[in-house]
C-alpha cells in the first residue's frame, strides 16, 4: 500500500493521562490520499458503488483547561467503493474557528467543561461561547457532503469524493444548523432544525434537492432546550422537547449546567413537512432523553417512531474516573444511561401516545437502509458500546417484523465506527447490502475499512482493507450511493440547476 501525505499539521496536544486523548481517541494530524489500500482479508465486492464518510472529533490544539471529546475539531474520513476498488481520503473540516486557531497557534475558545469566560472571541450556536467544530455529523445532499455540529453551527460542505472544501451553505440561518439533518432519498430534500437560548428557542427548515431553502418556521418551546436529533415520515417532521436541559436559574448566570426534570413529560412536536408553528401537534410521553432516532413512518392514524430511550438520563458520577472527569465519563457511557431500543406511537386522531420496549440490551447509534427512511421498514442495525467507554465493539441486526436479532462482536482490541447500510447494486430486498465501517486496530496501531454482509450477519466482514494510519474515534457517519452524487447523478444534476 502506498499513500500521498497531503499535509502534516503542527498541533499542541499534550495527552497526559486524559482518557479521550489516547488509544482509540488519539488525535491524527496528517491528511493523506490512498488509492491502493492493502487488502487484508477477503475480496472487495464489485456490487457496491458509493462513499462512506465518517466524522471524527480530532483536536489540533490543547484545551484551555479540561478537554471534552466533543470539543475536538472535525475531520472527515472517506472510503469510496467502485468496480471492486477502494480509495481513501481524510481532511480536517476547515471551519472558521479552526482556521483562526491555526493562525493564533492555539485555542481561542473554551470547551464544554470549561468556563465560557475563557473564550477569547464570540462563539457559535446555542451555547454561544463554543467553537463551531463541525465535528458531529455528516450527510450527502445535492451532490455535496455537509458536516454539522451538535450545538448548532454554520455547516460546512465538501466534495464527497475529493473532500475539497466548499464553504458554508448560503442558506445557513441565523441560529445555525444542528447535527442530524435528514436527507429524504425519495424527494431529495434536506430537513433540519436548530435551537438557541432566545425565543422561540427552536426552528425547523427544509432545503430542496437543488440546495435552496424553501421552508423555515419557528417551533416555539417553553424555554432553552437541548434537542439532539429529529425524525420524519412521508408527510411529517418530528421534533422534541425533552426534560433534560440547561438549569434555567443557572443559565441566567451564564452557567450551562444540564439537569433532568423527571416531573416533566417528554414532548414530541409533529409538524407537516411544510407546516408552520400553528400546525404543530404536541404529544406527551414518559420522561426521558433520546440522543438518536432510528426511523419513523405512518401507519393508519398513527405515527410510529423508533429510537433509543434513556432509562437514566442523568446518571451518577463515574466511579474510579480521574478527578474532574467523573461526570463526563458517565455521560459518555450508554450502560450508565441505559439506552434501550424503544417505540413510540402517536395517534393523530385521538392524541394518545403508546410506548413499548423493543430490546432490553444497551444499544444506540442505529442505522437503516436509507431508501426506507420515513417509510415502513423491517431491518435495523444498532451499535454496541464497550462498557464505560464511548467506543463500539459490535453490532446488532434486528428484524422488527419477526423479533429476531443477530449480534456481531469484534475481537478484543478492535473498535468499530457507526456503520451505515450500503445497498448492493440491483438490490432485491431491504437488507440486500453491506454495513460499512472503519475499525481501529490497537494491535497494529492502524485503522481498517470493513464490509459486513447484512444478509449473512454472523459471518462477519467479507473484506478488510488497511488504512495508512489510525483515525481518532468520533460520532457519526453516512453512506451515499455513487449514482446520487457523481456527474450525471440525480442529486448532482439538481445541484447544477
Amino acid at each position: 500500500m502506498s499513500h500521498d501525505v497531503v499535509k502534516e499539521y503542527t498541533g499542541s496536544i499534550q495527552p497526559g493521562d486524559h482518557p479521550y486523548l489516547q488509544g482509540p481517541w488519539a488525535p491524527l494530524h496528517q491528511e493523506v490520499n490512498a488509492d491502493d489500500l492493502l487488502l487484508l482479508e477477503g475480496q472487495v465486492p464489485t456490487d457496491i458503488d458509493g462513499v462512506y464518510l465518517r466524522n471524527t472529533q480530532n483536536p489540533l490544539h490543547q484545551s484551555m483547561n479540561r478537554y471534552h471529546p466533543f470539543d475536538g475539531d472535525g475531520m472527515i474520513h472517506m472510503a469510496a467503493f467502485r468496480d471492486g476498488k477502494v480509495q481513501y481520503r481524510n481532511r480536517f473540516v476547515q471551519t472558521k474557528g479552526l482556521q483562526a486557531e491555526i493562525e493564533n497557534g492555539g485555542r481561542l475558545w473554551a470547551g464544554l467543561m470549561e468556563d465560557p469566560a475563557l473564550s477569547k472571541r464570540p462563539g457559535w450556536g446555542a451555547h454561544g461561547a463554543l467553537k463551531d467544530a463541525s465535528s458531529t455529523d455528516v450527510v450527502v445532499h445535492a451532490g455535496k457532503a455537509l458536516s454539522t455540529y451538535f450545538q448548532c453551527g454554520e455547516g460546512y460542505r465538501m466534495d464527497p469524493l475529493t473532500l475539497d472544501q466548499q464553504g458554508v451553505p448560503d442558506w445557513s440561518p441565523e441560529h445555525g444548523i444542528s447535527a442530524h439533518t435528514k436527507v429524504d432519498e425519495e424527494t431529495g430534500e434536506l430537513l433540519f432544525f436548530n435551537y438557541s437560548k432566545t425565543p422561540p428557542y427552536m426552528h425547523y427548515g427544509v432545503v430542496d434537492r437543488s440546495d435552496r431553502l424553501v421552508h423555515y418556521t419557528p417551533v416555539p418551546l417553553p424555554g432553552p432546550r437541548l434537542p439532539h436529533d429529529m425524525a420524519f415520515t412521508r408527510n411529517y417532521a418530528i421534533l422534541n422537547d425533552f426534560p433534560l436541559h440547561w438549569d434555567p436559574e443557572l443559565l441566567k448566570r451564564d452557567k450551562h449546567v444540564v439537569r433532568f426534570y423527571p416531573d416533566q413529560p417528554s414532548r414530541f412536536a409533529v409538524i407537516p413537512r411544510r407546516g408552520g408553528a400553528e400546525d404543530v401537534r404536541w404529544f406527551e410521553a414518559a420522561p426521558t432523553f433520546v440522543l438518536h432516532w432510528l426511523n419513523a413512518y405512518e401507519e393508519g392514524d398513527e405515527i410510529v417512531l423508533d429510537g433509543y430511550f434513556q432509562e437514566d438520563p442523568m446518571p451518577t458520577n463515574y466511579e474510579g474516573a480521574q478527578p474532574g472527569y467523573e461526570r463526563m465519563m458517565s455521560y459518555l457511557d450508554q450502560y450508565k444511561m441505559g439506552t434501550k431500543l424503544h417505540r413510540w406511537r402517536f395517534n393523530l386522531k385521538t392524541g394518545e401516545t403508546r410506548e413499548e420496549r423493543l430490546d432490553d440490551r444497551v444499544l444506540e447509534f442505529g442505522m437503516i437502509n436509507q431508501k426506507y427512511a420515513g417509510k415502513p421498514y423491517r431491518y435495523a442495525y444498532s451499535a454496541v458500546q464497550v462498557p464505560g467507554w464511548f467506543i463500539f465493539n459490535g453490532y446488532v441486526k434486528h428484524d422488527l417484523q419477526t423479533g429476531e436479532s443477530w449480534q456481531l462482536t469484534l475481537p478484543e482490541g478492535l473498535y468499530a465506527s457507526e456503520a451505515p447500510f450500503a445497498p448492493r447494486i440491483g438490490a432485491t430486498s431491504e437488507d440486500d447490502g453491506y454495513l460499512v465501517t472503519f475499525v481501529i486496530n490497537e494491535k497494529t496501531g492502524k485503522s481498517e475499512v470493513w464490509l459486513i454482509d447484512a444478509k449473512d450477519f454472523d459471518k462477519g466482514a467479507v473484506c478488510k482493507l488497511q488504512l495508512p494510519h489510525q483515525l481518532a474515534s468520533g460520532t457519526h457517519s453516512c453512506w451515499a450511493n455513487g449514482a446520487d452524487f457523481r456527474d450525471g447523478g440525480i442529486l448532482a444534476r439538481a445541484a447544477m440547476g
